[in-house]
């Protein structure tokens, strides 16, 4: 499947901004079932300085500096890419007989254990803390001896079923726990959800950030910047035997799973510990008191939006 994404971030200041610096995690990744064909930021004001680096989990990201005052600065990245239909989880052996207890075990801190990279998403991170509220609320979907796959399965269908999505019930800086405790939230709340749970019973679990392809309604037609940025949970089967260790994909928000991807309408955007790993855009400023932010998002099959160009002026 072939999909363009255009993501147009739009501030405008209540007074001038003298001078910015910004940093951008909106560089698909390239991955087991993605493959980026094209990608382009177009950033107005023209920025004084713009750099690209790879942060500590891979992911590409863009650091750009604005040096003459402005009233106003929008950010478009355009990017296409080739997706493939992830494999299904596995269900024959070695899976099926690696219990989630002995990937506990594996990951269980030991000395002079070898380096093993997917061992720093068990811990806690900035939004995602290790609680007992969270292995509490995930022991019934992991049952003693329960493959490590399936009991992840059983805790994303839980999250689906019991917990409510609601838009604007939250907002990017609440916490995981008072998500849970509410008992609704949004794909980020629901993702955060998830890898507290995970971790607090000593799995490794990992905040994965892009987009998904949606339909409009029969008969309509799309809408441009009608879409939105979206967040699942990639969890660690570590190697066993001639197996080696994969990340499998879990999306508690549509209650949808796949080794790679949660399926062939997925982009990948960025991996992390949570979302403030990879936060599409974020950074500092001088000036400009109080602002106001519009995000417009369009996933769609490139035909699509062939002579609807956006330009980031514009917003919207």
């Amino acid at each position: 499947m072939e999909l363009r994404i255009r993501h147009c971030t739009t501030y405008r200041y209540q007074s001038p901004v003298d001078m910015a610096q910004h940093m951008l995690h909106l560089t698909p990744r390239e991955t087991a079932t993605q493959r980026v064909l094209a990608h382009r930021l177009a950033i107005a004001p023209e920025p004084a300085t713009v750099h690209q680096t790879k942060d500590a989990h891979g992911n590409l990201r863009t650091f750009f500096a604005q040096e003459a005052p402005h009233e106003a600065l929008s950010v478009l990245a355009d990017s296409t890419v080739h997706t493939r239909a992830p494999q299904p989880l596995p269900e024959g052996a070695p899976w099926r007989g690696m219990a989630w207890e002995r990937v506990r075990e594996h990951f269980r801190y030991r000395v002079n254990a070898p380096y093993e990279a997917a061992a720093e998403f068990v811990f806690a991170s900035p939004m995602v803390p290790r609680d007992e509220a969270f292995s509490e609320w995930a022991r019934p979907a992991f049952e003693p001896g329960l493959p490590l796959l399936q009991a992840a399965r059983a805790l994303m269908e839980r999250i689906h079923t019991e917990l409510r999505y609601e838009t604007a019930s939250t907002e990017v800086n609440t916490p995981a726990l008072e998500a849970l405790a509410q008992g609704k939230g949004v794909c980020q709340d629901f993702a955060h959800i998830m890898i507290g749970c995970l971790r607090s019973l000593g799995l490794p679990a990992r905040y994965v950030s892009g987009y998904l392809l949606t339909q409009p309604p029969p008969g309509k037609p799309r809408l441009i910047g009608a879409d939105a940025s979206h967040a699942w949970v990639s969890v660690y089967a570590p190697a066993s035997g001639d197996t080696p260790g994969q990340w499998f994909d879990f999306d508690p928000t549509n209650n949808r799973c796949g080794a790679g991807s949660p399926g062939e309408d997925y982009v990948v955007l960025a991996i992390g510990r949570d979302f403030s790993d990879v936060s599409p855009m974020r950074g500092v400023i001088q000036g400009g008191a109080q602002h106001t932010l519009e995000v417009a998002v369009t996933v769609a099959p490139p035909a699509e939006l062939e002579g609807r160009e956006l330009d980031p002026r514009e917003g919207h």
